[in-house]
């Protein structure tokens, strides 16, 4: 129930899709691109999407964020394979960044999370020199990127700054948006084909696990799925609502006829359910 590239047979070519509209994307100049590195380490480096012109604002007025955490099993893909989405995202008037991460088996889950929480700190140390505004962030992650972006949700901003040497507020990111996201870990360490790379332990994944952890106080999150994935992703997904409550995870829902990759793929078509969902969740206007 977690081998989506056995569960959809057509998985290729939505995976050759996402390669090769990504690849127009980074190749247009109207739309520029700026790599950034938010640490030292193995793919450390973010990309910022300034907002695009078909949506000004008046001059000196802060943008908001969308911060975009690929899938891939912790194990596959780069920020650069996602490219595709941004478009549909700049053209709301948001500033658009996509993470990269290093990759298991190199480095271990831990240190993935770690990784977002020094990325998402750096985003908010540094993105109103793009345009973006640091009190408006919001976070949508996609499968293993859905279960770190729930996890950006629960880390304490402040003990982290305070160990990293810069001051952080207790709470900064306002909604994540969790697409076919993974929310307990132990299920995925007692699959064989997943964990033989990941090689967590039970304490890891027990730690590593945002419904097992203590809701976040001022923040809200969205957990989708689609209809034709397995029980086991619609399980993750309810998962998250039952454990942090509806006042935290108001929506939980399976939309209609999408599977694991083209539920990403409905970002592209604006009247979407999930295109309605992320306006919700960043208070955008439904007309934009």
């Amino acid at each position: 129930m977690y081998n989506n590239r056995e569960l959809v047979p057509e998985s290729p070519a939505h995976l050759q899709f996402w390669q090769q509209a990504s690849r127009r994307v980074l190749a247009q100049r109207n739309r520029p691109r700026l790599e950034m590195a938010y640490g030292h380490g193995e793919h450390e480096n973010l990309d910022i999407y300034p907002v695009s012109e078909k949506t000004p604002m008046a001059k000196g007025t802060k943008r908001p964020v969308l911060v975009f955490i690929h899938g891939g099993y912790w194990r596959s893909l780069y920020k650069e394979d996602h490219a595709f989405l941004v478009p549909a995202w700049t053209d709301l008037g948001v500033v658009s960044v996509v993470l990269n991460y290093a990759l298991c088996p190199s480095v271990s889950m831990k240190h993935i999370v770690m990784q977002m929480a020094n990325a998402m700190s750096w985003i908010y140390q540094h993105i109103e020199h793009f345009g973006g505004d640091r009190s408006n962030i919001h976070v949508v992650g996609h499968s293993a990127g859905g279960h770190l972006a729930a996890m950006m949700l629960t880390a304490r901003w402040r003990e982290l700054g305070a160990h990293w040497g810069v001051e952080m507020p207790s709470s900064f990111i306002q909604s994540a948006l969790s697409i076919s996201g993974l929310h307990e870990l132990e299920s995925i360490r007692r699959t064989p084909f997943l964990n033989d790379t990941l090689g967590m332990s039970a304490k890891e994944a027990l730690a590593l696990s945002p419904a097992y952890m203590p809701a976040p106080a001022h923040a809200r999150l969205v957990s989708v799925v689609g209809s034709l994935e397995s029980e086991e992703f619609k399980r993750q997904c309810h998962l998250i609502q039952s454990s942090w409550g509806k006042h935290i995870v108001p929506v939980s829902e399976e939309i209609k006829g999408l599977q694991h990759f083209s539920i990403l793929e409905s970002f592209l078509d604006p009247h979407s359910r999930l295109m309605q969902l992320l306006k919700l969740n960043m208070k955008i206007s439904p007309a934009h």
